[in-house]
């Protein structure tokens, strides 16, 4: 595998990963303080699909770093 092939893979992991892990957090968070602030159930389903839309991209990005692997090892 060339360098800047694989140098470049790496960026798109962590950028999923990144993804993943505010994704998770932000839909916490959500959680935790919509009933406090005195949020609708609209904004929760809201935020509900918002996480649903990342991790759905995350997955597809997944896939696709996976399948450039598969593709530069032979």
């Amino acid at each position: 595998m060339r360098p800047e092939t694989d140098q470049n893979l790496m960026k798109q992991g962590r950028l999923t990963a990144l993804v993943i892990a505010g994704s998770v957090c932000f839909w916490l968070i959500a959680n935790a303080l919509g009933p406090r602030l005195g949020l609708t159930m609209r904004y929760a389903i809201l935020a509900d699909l918002i996480v649903l839309a990342a991790l759905f991209w995350a997955l597809v990005n997944c896939f696709f770093i996976w399948r450039k692997r598969q593709n530069n090892e032979g």
